[in-house]
Order: structure tokens, then sequence, then C-alpha cells
């Protein structure tokens, strides 16, 4: 080999050790984003691999091939593991675990046997299709963030094409026994793009992570914690200043003697309650209505583009479905109700603030009648 071949194989062996030694300290840091860990993981076991493939340059036995063959299938295992865990959120283990396990099957026994022109091809080919099918799981998250995750599936099928290259000019030269490493120019080409690659796509996932956690810290302080619906603040915000027209409609809940089961049962009972109530929410509306905890046991729904018949509809349905649910707390259950009060937008509603402010008219209406009621603003 040429010493220019010795010298790429140092940096990205170097690029890897730093890139590697950033993941992992990024995610202990916050120990949130997983598929950090698991992507140092993957490099960091292609660093042991490019070192131990400088040995096999040297020396080419069939045990310092091996270990070459099986670091490399692991760090691209781990390396695809990385990005499926990154799109569902899953460890992967089974599929880092099924991934390694294939390519030494299908790769090795040509080694052992001594066809290692056939062994490199093999490794070729299948880290092509490592590199392809960890593209493509980027490539089906790509609408978190398409601008990063759009360059980080180019860098992978960049470099899944230069391993692709190494493969195709031994086939093409027929080299199924060559008793050494290849040497040709694919190869100088794969480590000049690995190494970009590398940096490159080291650098997007740490800018992803970011963005990830910058994300993770909008929704947690637009978000309810206990019942996962929007609070007061983000209703506020997505509404104020918006024209309120007579096709909107504003839905005020309060949960019916609320103060007694936290009394009677617990604080954790009611909690119980309240995510309960807002998983009715969730089933009634769906993704037609904006859904939100205003504190306490006060919840609102905002109907875009309604008729009044459909808000009484999904008013009454919430009611009903909600004095049916049999909630759980510890080895009994216990039954609620609910009282509300709509209100829409127009002459009497012009801002979103004279509409809630409707709507808890309405509601009030609804207490004073008996509780467990739909009530209509006047």
């Amino acid at each position: 080999m040429a010493p220019d071949y010795n010298t790429l194989l140092l940096a990205i062996g170097l690029a890897g050790f730093c890139l590697s030694a950033t993941l992992f300290a990024t995610w202990l840091s916050a120990k949130v984003e997983r598929f950090l860990l698991c992507w140092s993981i993957g490099i960091g076991c292609i660093v042991p691999a490019v070192v131990v493939y400088g040995l096999y340059i040297e020396r080419p036995t069939v045990v310092v091939g091996c270990l070459a063959f099986l670091l490399q299938f692991l760090g691209f295992s781990f390396i695809y593991g990385a990005a499926y865990r990154f799109r569902t959120g899953l460890s992967g283990r089974r599929r880092i675990l099924g991934v390694f396990a294939a390519c030494a099957i299908l790769s090795l026994p040509w080694l052992i046997a001594g066809y290692d022109g056939l062994a490199f091809i093999t490794l070729n080919v299948l880290i092509t299709a490592c590199l392809v099918a960890t593209a493509h799981e980027y490539w089906r998250g790509r609408d978190e963030a398409p601008l990063p995750l759009t360059g980080i599936v180019i860098l992978y099928l960049l470099t899944a094409l230069s391993f692709a290259c190494c493969a195709g000019v031994l086939i093409h030269e027929g080299r199924w026994v060559m008793g050494h490493a290849p040497d040709n120019w694919a190869e100088n080409l794969n480590l000049i793009v690995a190494i970009l690659g590398i940096t490159g796509i080291g650098a997007m996932s740490l800018a992803l992570n970011q963005w990830r956690v910058a994300g993770s810290h909008h929704r947690a302080a637009m978000t309810d914690a206990l019942t996962g619906l929007l609070n007061r603040r983000a209703l506020f915000d997505r509404y104020i200043g918006e024209p309120v027209t007579d096709h909107i409609a504003a839905i005020a809940f309060d949960l019916d003697n609320f103060k007694s089961v936290n009394d009677r049962h617990g604080h954790a009972a009611g909690d119980t309650v309240l995510k309960v109530f807002a998983d009715v929410l969730r089933d009634v509306c769906e993704t037609s209505a904006c859904l939100a905890r205003l504190g306490g046991e006060e919840f609102v729904v905002v109907l875009d583009r309604t008729l009044p018949d459909r808000a009484q509809r999904i008013a009454e349905r919430i009611r009903m479905d909600f004095a049916a649910k049999l909630i759980p707390i510890g080895k009994r259950s216990i039954t609620c109700t609910v009282s509300a009060g709509i209100a829409f937008g127009g002459d009497d509603s012009s801002s979103f603030d004279s509409l809630l402010s409707n709507a808890d008219k309405a509601l009030y209406m609804s207490k004073r009648g008996g509780r467990n009621r739909v009530s209509l603003a006047a």
C-alpha cells in the first residue's frame, strides 16, 4: 500500500475517535437522545476496525482479517441501529444483532476458505446495504427536520456508493483470490469519502440533537405535564390576535365536585380523573380541535370552522362519555361528571378573551342548573 493510503487510514481513525468521544460526551450531558449513544458506539467500533485493518495490510492473516471484518460489521450495525432508534424511539437491539450476524455469516466463510477477494467483495456489498438502510431510516423520518436529515441521507448514500465502487472494481478485475488487502483507486476514494461522511454526518447529528433538545424544551413549556394537553400559555399564544369569526366555538368544561374527589380519595385519584377526562377529549375530538387545560379541573375545547349544532353534539358526547367512564381508584372504581358551556364567535365575541368569557358564563349556567349538563351562551 502507498503511504498516502496509510495516512488516510490514520485520518479516518482520528476523525472517528474524536467524533465518537464528542457524541458520547453530548449524550452523557443529558442522557436523552439515545440514538447519539448508539451512533457513538458504532463509530467507536470503526476506530479499532481501522487499526486492525492497518495490521492486516502489513500481515494479511485470516485471524486479523476476520477481526477487522467483525469490527466493521459491528460498527455499521450500530450506525444502522442509531438511525432506527432516531426514527422510532425503539432500542433496535434485535435489528443490530440481526444485521451483525447476517453480515458475519455471509462474508467470513469466504475469508476462512481462502477466497479473500470474494470476502472483500461481500464485505463492501454488505456495508453498502447497511448504509443504504441507514439512509432510508433517516429519509422516513425527514419530516421532523427536512434540511439536516436530507443532508445526512445524501452523505450516507455517497459513502454507500464509495463502498459499492470498491466491490465493483474487484468484480470487474475478477479478484476472487488476492492474498493481500485490496489496492486500487476505489479504496483511496472510499477513505476520502468516509472521512468527509463521518465529519459531515457527525456535525449534522449534533445539530439535529440540539434542535431536538430545543424542541423538547419548547413543548414542555407549552404542554400541561399531567394530561399532555396544551396549557393556558400555549392556548393564548395560538389564538390571541387572531380574528374570532362566527364559525369558531369555545367549549369550557369544569369537572363537577372535583374537590370532593381529592378530599375523599386523595390527590393521586384526582390526577387520574383529570387524565381520564383528557383522554375522553382526545377520543371525541381527535384532531379536529384545540384542546387545553387551563388549570385545576378547568378545560377548554376550541373548534375552528364549525357550526353550532356540531359544537353542541361534541360537548354532549364528551359529557356523556365521561359520565359513563368507570375510573379505577385503588381497588374500586368511581364515576364523575362534567359541566360545559358553549360560546360562539360573532359580534359579542370579537376577541378570544371575550369568547372564553362567554363560554365561562354558559358554564356557570350549567353549574347553577344542577351540573352534568351543557349550556349555550346567551
